[in-house]
């Protein structure tokens, strides 16, 4: 009985490994870059501090990256986009 524990043991092991290492990379994608937090604080604009205030760094980085590559236009565009507002209980 012993013997199929010290087979299932490291097997099961590497098996969680290397599922933990495909969550990993997928956030990796998804997580917000600390040298993009440190620009957009350096260089924020009055509408991305408003962003940042009112709806969060997602959305704030979002209007940066759309300012530093294609322009105002579409920036306003995504700040005109619903928001979702999650009300707490007890509010």
């Amino acid at each position: 009985m012993a013997v199929w524990f010290v087979f299932a043991v490291p097997i099961v092991v590497m098996f969680f490994a290397l599922f933990m290492e495909r969550v990993e990379s997928r956030l990796r994608h998804v997580a917000v870059q600390e040298d993009e937090v440190e620009e957009l604080l350096e260089n924020a604009r009055p509408d991305e501090v408003r962003a940042l205030y009112g709806h969060g760094i997602g959305r704030a980085l979002e209007l940066f990256r759309l300012r530093r590559g294609r322009g105002k236009a579409r920036a306003r565009k995504v700040m005109r986009q619903p928001t979702v507002r999650i009300q707490r209980p007890g509010s």
